[in-house]
């Protein structure tokens, strides 16, 4: 049997669960978004221009970059220690990698709920040592939505910056010291630069993720600030608008995959230049 072939067996049975767990479910949700309530686009055009749809996905954008930035920054941070730190740094940091993983994100979502509440540990905490009178509003708001999101998406960006800084070549960074270079001239101009691939995979790694999040905004954002899977959320199962929220979820699906085009891209060899 040709190896093509031995292949295309093998991997069959995995292309048909997707199939049926994902195809066929984006295609009815498809036809409800041309269909109902009367066929025809005019979901569409509702969804691109009612205000109430058009804040919310500015909200989700404007949520999504805030946490993506943060997201990279600190997790760069977390893989310059895990490649480049001592054992017992890198076993440090491995566990404060993996353990999160462990837990799940509606936990997690409590957890800091119970941390960033008025009444919860942090501004207990403040107001007992008099550093606030009042309590401070860090959930049911953007703020609570960000710092959960961001927690829960580091690990994801670590992945693809630690491979990113694994590949650099020695020999480089130990030529730019020998020719005089501080060592933040050589992280800013050297290191950092070879590394560019894998900050640009971790940026559409965790923008692509922050986009379908739901339950960590939907717990710390309290319903004051609604993202785009929420509000298909209330659009399908709260307020009888399947047609909408199908729209809604189609136009989110292909902005993923435009994003998710781009990581493919990105990845190839020479993607990046």
């Amino acid at each position: 049997m040709p190896a093509p072939t031995r292949a295309l067996l093998l991997i069959g049975p995995l292309l048909l669960f997707l199939a049926l767990v994902y195809v066929l479910p984006f295609l009815g949700i498809l036809r409800w978004s041309v269909t109902l309530p009367e066929p025809g686009l005019e979901q569409y055009r509702a969804a691109l221009t009612d205000p109430l749809v058009r804040s919310v996905l500015w909200r989700t954008l404007r949520i999504c970059a805030i946490v993506t930035v943060l997201s990279v920054v600190l997790a760069y941070i977390v893989a310059l220690i895990w490649v480049r730190g001592s054992p017992v740094q890198r076993l440090v940091v491995e566990l404060c990698i993996l353990i999160p993983f462990w837990i799940s994100v509606l936990t997690r979502a409590f957890g800091w709920l119970a941390l960033l509440s008025n009444r919860g540990i942090v501004n207990g905490w403040l107001q007992a040592t008099g550093l606030t009178s009042d309590p401070l509003t860090m959930v049911r708001n953007e703020f609570g939505v960000v710092v959960g999101m961001v927690h829960f998406l580091i690990p994801f960006a670590v992945f693809p910056l630690a491979s990113a800084m694994r590949s650099v070549d020695e020999r480089v960074l130990m030529a730019a010291r020998g020719m005089g270079a501080s060592r933040a001239r050589v992280f800013w101009q050297v290191f950092l630069p070879m590394t560019r691939a894998g900050v640009i995979g971790a940026a559409l790694v965790v923008f692509v993720f922050a986009l379908g999040f739901f339950v960590t905004p939907a717990i710390l954002g309290g319903g004051r600030s609604v993202m785009v899977a929420e509000l298909i959320y209330l659009r399908i199962f709260q307020s009888p608008n399947w047609g909408l929220g199908a729209a809604i979820s189609v136009l989110l699906m292909l902005a993923v995959g435009a994003m998710l085009a781009a990581l493919l891209r990105q990845a190839r060899p020479g993607g990046g230049s």
